[in-house]
């Protein structure tokens, strides 16, 4: 299955859990006036709550398994701060880390992100991503994760009709650059943060941050080797907040076709169980940070590397 593949071909996923902790999303003691808290803009319907998981805690169905796309690069920045020398608006993203069979932290697991720049341009592939002014297209025949029916105008809101576009399948790295990505440990409450900056977005795609979830494995001066992955997913952004983004630089020097949450033919619309990220900023001064939080429930004894779907 390639990226551009929606959610009819996806793996039937309704007997693995998920759980959406309310400690592990925004407090709501930082949301008071002035401050904008999303997480679904009216896309959390899918997640059919189940039984209670204590304090507080409901479990759902989890639907968020994902190709990994053509940008993969393997788990060799051990780091917190992703940034480098990446423009763009503050984020810290607050992932916390779940058995969906236990409902107990998974402490000690890698979380592997990786996303692109404020113009849609991915670390690696700098000379393949379809980001920057313009909308540049990548060299012919440049695999690329981006439906070869994307929209061409104003987005409409209506998902893009018509199969899979545009190869999901790995490439090789084009360059050296790293930025944007990285890898953690989950701590023994099951949690990694992450700084790094609101991504932007390129034609095809609704913006999005990449995710994988690695069990078994051990730490190296190569950086996490061994074991294998449990859980490959994506994390996606209210509608409104990409538009607040959009207001400011370098984000609106950005002359790519944008791609709705709706439009999306990754996201499954199920709200926080597809990946929907809880978020929380100041009204009117995004430009200083953003906070954005999920649970992620995986089975660490399955395998699910992306390339399953």
């Amino acid at each position: 299955m390639t990226e551009s593949q929606g959610p009819a071909h996806k793996k039937d996923m309704t007997r693995r859990r998920v759980i959406m902790a309310g400690g592990a999303v925004v407090a709501a003691a930082g949301v008071g006036a002035g401050v904008v808290a999303t997480a679904s803009a009216g896309e959390e319907k899918g997640a059919a709550s189940g039984a209670k998981a204590g304090q507080g805690e409901v479990c759902y169905r989890l639907t968020s398994e994902t190709t990994e796309g053509p940008y993969y690069i393997d788990a060799d920045k051990i780091r917190k701060d992703i940034t480098e020398d990446k423009e763009g608006i503050p984020l810290t993203l607050r992932l916390k880390v779940v058995d969906s069979d236990t409902c107990k932290p998974l402490r000690k697991a890698a979380v592997d992100i990786w996303h692109c720049d404020a113009l849609g341009i991915y670390s690696g592939y700098e000379s393949m991503s379809q980001g920057g002014p313009g909308g540049g297209a990548p060299p012919s025949g440049a695999p690329t994760d981006a439906p070869t029916d994307a929209p061409t105008g104003t987005p409409t809101g209506t998902p893009p009709s018509g199969g899979p576009g545009g190869g999901g399948g790995h490439s090789e790295p084009t360059d050296d650059e790293r930025y944007l990505r990285g890898t953690q440990l989950t701590d023994r409450h099951g949690f990694v943060e992450f700084t790094t900056i609101f991504p932007g977005w390129y034609q095809g795609r609704a913006v999005h941050i990449h995710t994988k979830v690695h069990v078994g494995g051990t730490m190296t001066d190569a950086g996490y080797e061994g074991g294998h992955t449990c859980h490959t997913g994506q994390f996606f952004f209210a509608e409104s907040a990409v538009l607040d983004s959009a207001k400011e630089e370098p984000y609106s020097t950005s002359t790519t076709t944008r791609t709705t949450l709706t439009e999306d033919t990754i996201y499954d619309r199920s709200g926080v169980a597809g990946g929907l990220l809880k978020l929380s900023y100041r009204k009117g001064g995004m430009v200083r940070g953003v906070t954005g939080s999920i649970t992620m429930g995986v089975d660490p004894d399955e395998t699910h590397d992306g390339t399953d779907l």
